[in-house]
């Protein structure tokens, strides 16, 4: 459903219950019974074979379920609203495949801590997302040629890993989805399909079971939105069940940050090529819009340590060779590591042959949130591009390429994104910017552990100032 003159993007908005309303108005709709759950759900499950053919974004439809579920009745802030779950968490009844024909095809027996958690703020989901294998690349692309067309240009990536569930939202499929976060999979994502994508301080939600394993706990679970007020809304109703008591609460931020705040810019990766001229643009005007808004913006230096970069790389290719090499132990006996991606072999190679290293870059990035806070400075945020250039397109990423093509190219794509995911601190993808031709550009604030409302309340007064780009307009 095109507007008039566009004929590359592809959205579902048309005059049905859902509209326009992004999660907190379907609540709304639904709690003052204007409209029903069920008529929500039908209408995300009619939206979804609409573009599903163009975008290929959804794993594994549960479409009865949710109809089930909508007609019995949900509790919580968000009740009724249709969701979607990452296909890499234990959704009870469905298989867990993580982007992988390696992995078997069974339904699992019942729902995860982090699912459940989600769950208790009343969303239905429809089915789960696609994702690349295991997460490891930024694109929602695979070897076999499968891929997930990003919304705004479906010759462009949706970005990764959390893409199928970007694609899905971007195209006002359902108004919210679920994605998770190890190296940039929510806000990459987030950057590539204009939306807004929070990377929460770790542990602000319950670890997912596969994060919970981890020796160094990079990942964190969160959602994928259209309005800041639909990522407050969200974690402010997931601590009605669980609240880290190591952290401040969220609370509800339901207005625009009041005060002036020192805010550090800084434009190039330490570990990465210089930034593009249309990222680089971006930033450069969000900056302006903080001074106008009466924050003092000064340039940051990151007091990054130089081992860093090799750090998360080895770190990176240990996880993948955990899967090649005890995927049965893991995910059952059916784990076909024959069929693994050649993205996932090299990575894993990469990591028995410095397995060595092991001693010495686990404890460094186990103590890299240390550092973070120490040398966060005297500022209260940092505001930088989410990544090295704008999204690519679909192919450049192609997890089928030479193995250290693709590593190679992803590196010099994500500059910005994995010191969050190895300190745990907080940051949030903003789409404030595009590009010449009319795709989003994401610009990323990031603040220290713990500092998430202040994140969102810092994302609302943007949000008033510069509402972001509708794929409908």
């Amino acid at each position: 459903m095109n507007e008039p003159g566009v004929t590359t993007r592809i959205h579902a908005y048309t005059d049905d219950v859902l509209g326009d309303h992004d999660a907190t108005g379907v609540a709304e709709l639904i709690r003052t019974r204007q409209i029903s759950a069920e008529e929500a759900v039908d209408a995300a499950i009619a939206r979804s074979g609409v573009v599903e053919p163009r975008l290929t974004a959804l794993e594994h439809p549960d479409f009865d379920r949710a109809r089930d579920r909508a007609r019995s009745g949900r509790t919580g802030g968000l009740a009724g609203v249709p969701s979607l779950f990452k296909d890499n968490v234990l959704v009870g009844g469905l298989p867990m495949t993580e982007g992988s024909h390696a992995m078997p095809l069974r339904p699992q027996t019942g729902d995860g801590k982090v699912v459940r958690q989600i769950l208790d703020t009343g969303v239905i989901p429809i089915g789960t997302s696609r994702m690349p294998e295991f997460g490891w690349i930024p694109t929602t692309e695979r070897a076999d040629g499968s891929v997930v067309h990003n919304p705004w240009n479906p010759a462009y990536s949706a970005g990764g890993s959390s893409g199928g569930s970007a694609a899905y939202v971007a195209a006002g499929v359902v108004p919210m989805a679920h994605g998770n976060d190890g190296g940039g999979s929510i806000r990459i994502p987030a950057a590539a399909c204009g939306l807004v994508g929070l990377k929460p301080t770790r542990g602000r939600l319950r670890l997912g079971e596969s994060a919970a394993a981890m020796p160094v706990r990079i990942v964190s679970d969160g959602v994928l939105t259209r309005t800041v007020r639909d990522t407050a809304l969200f974690y402010a109703e997931a601590e009605e069940t669980y609240q880290n008591k190591h952290l401040p609460p969220v609370g509800h931020v339901d207005r625009p940050l009041d005060r002036p705040l020192r805010i550090g810019v800084t434009y190039d990766s330490p570990f990465a090529p210089a930034t593009d001229d249309e990222t680089r643009t971006a930033v450069g005007q969000l900056a302006h819009t903080l001074e106008g808004l009466g924050h003092h913006v000064e340039p940051y230096d990151p007091k990054i340590p130089a081992s860093f970069r090799q750090d998360f790389i080895d770190y990176w290719c240990l996880l993948a060779m955990s899967v090649r090499d005890s995927g049965k132990r893991m995910f059952g006996k059916d784990f076909d590591a024959s069929s693994l991606e050649p993205i996932t072999r090299g990575l894993a190679s990469f990591g028995r042959s410095h397995l060595w290293r092991a001693p010495i870059y686990l404890p460094r990035l186990a103590a890299s949130g240390r550092q973070y806070e120490r040398a966060f400075g005297d500022v209260d945020l940092v505001l930088s591009p989410v990544l090295s250039h704008t999204t690519p397109r679909l192919g450049y990423l192609d997890p089928g390429l030479p193995w250290e093509e693709c590593f190679s190219r992803v590196l010099d794509y994500c500059g910005f994104t994995p010191l969050h995911n190895a300190t745990g601190a907080p940051s949030i993808s903003l789409p404030t910017g595009q590009t010449r031709d009319g795709r989003p550009v994401g610009t990323m604030l990031s603040a220290r552990r713990g500092a998430d409302a202040l994140l969102l309340g810092a994302a609302l007064q943007i949000e008033q100032a510069v509402p972001f780009a509708r794929i409908a307009a």
